[in-house]
């Protein structure tokens, strides 16, 4: 990205490099790659650092107030300070019912925006849904034909569906959006694996 500073102010973004007009000069896109830093600098272009000290990611944050500054000769890109995204969902209440801002259906009580564990658990009950898909054949045959399911495959499905209760407890017990984080931040352990708190759904190969 570069931006175009004009008496000490930055009047343009280029977030790509496109043609440009600039005291009655026409300037075409190639320049971005082919003038050197200095002859960029000469007409006010200036590629623009990023200062990435308050941006978070965006997975649990809502990043804010992004903005652009120029002193000492460059130009940065900035954030103000990140806002959490909710972790817990977010109900309609009376005062909505008297504002007629609940939709029909809906009512107080009934969930206005879905919150981060809400979306975070329907996730992990999809991604179990699809472990589980892979050997509902065992299910079927066994109630058409009788063919018993094999220990292995039966020990398999609890143990998906034992995890995903605690991962749903995991979730729903953590106090705050930085608490979610952590659930899901992968580590490096002493014996080189990588691990996240969560853990893992369990797979046949596991």
């Amino acid at each position: 990205m570069y931006a175009l500073v004009e008496s000490g102010s930055i009047t343009r973004i280029f977030s790509n490099p496109k043609g440009f007009e600039l005291n009655g000069n026409q300037y075409p896109s190639d320049i971005f790659s082919k003038w050197t830093k200095s002859e960029k600098e000469a007409i006010g272009i200036y590629e623009i650092e990023t200062d990435t000290t308050n941006f978070k990611d965006q997975e649990w944050y809502i990043n804010t107030n992004e903005s652009y500054a120029f002193g000492s000769g460059k130009v940065t890109r900035s954030w103000g300070t990140a806002t959490a995204r909710p972790h817990a969902d977010t109900l309609w209440t009376s005062q909505d019912k008297t504002d007629g801002r609940i939709p029909d259906g809906k009512d107080v009580g009934d969930v206005a925006v879905e919150g981060l564990k809400t979306k975070l658990i329907r996730t992990i009950k999809k991604q179990a849904a699809g472990i589980l898909q892979d050997t509902d054949w065992y299910i079927v045959r066994k109630a058409d034909a009788g063919t018993a399911v094999p220990s292995s495959i039966t020990t398999h499905r609890a143990a998906v569906r034992t995890k995903v209760a605690s991962m749903e407890t995991a979730i729903t017990n953590a106090a705050d959006t930085p608490a979610l984080e952590t659930l899901y931040t992968y580590t490096e352990q002493e014996d080189g694996s990588v691990t996240r708190p969560l853990g893992e759904l369990p797979t046949l190969e596991s």
